[in-house]
């Protein structure tokens, strides 16, 4: 767990290197949770994606907020529908759990695959992409697919 949890912060830390300026993003580096959330709650509701990737994996993690996948989820989509990688990464996931959104493998898939597509580097999100994709019949894969190429962002602000 322990392992999964560094690998994920690290996972955030690099999807938003450019943009962790901020005061939010400040204290929530320092691991002062609960001012972070304050902060970035302000952005978020404002329609930053930085700020909605930050607060979802707050709320998925339970750091400075009350735990709630439902909460994270609601958050981390409001990014990804923006095009944040990190948000359409961790909302794939539970997209893949069913954890605060129903199960939904062809949306798992589609998500994942949207976050690990212009990021080569990122060998773990195009490992978790094929890990969920080799649960999926052929058919769920080519509507995932389908949707993926479709997909356009939204814009908030």
């Amino acid at each position: 767990m322990r392992k999964r949890l560094l690998i994920a912060l690290a996972t955030l830390a690099a999807a938003t290197p450019a943009l962790a300026g901020g005061a939010g993003e400040r204290a929530y580096y320092r691991g002062d949770y609960a001012r972070a959330a304050r902060l970035l709650l302000q952005r978020a509701e404002a329609g930053d994606p930085t700020a909605q990737s930050f607060l979802g994996y707050q709320y998925q993690y339970g750091l400075g907020v009350p735990k709630s996948y439902e909460e994270a989820a609601h958050w981390y989509h409001r990014a990804a529908d923006q095009d944040e990688p990190s948000a359409q990464f961790f909302l794939g996931l539970l997209y893949d759990r069913g954890q605060g959104i129903a199960e939904d493998p062809i949306a798992a898939e589609m998500w994942l695959d949207l976050a690990a597509a212009p990021k080569a580097k990122r060998a773990y999100w195009t490992t978790m992409r094929d890990t969920i994709a080799g649960k999926m019949t052929l058919d769920e894969l080519a509507e995932a697919r389908r949707r993926a190429v479709g997909w356009r962002p939204l814009r908030e602000r």
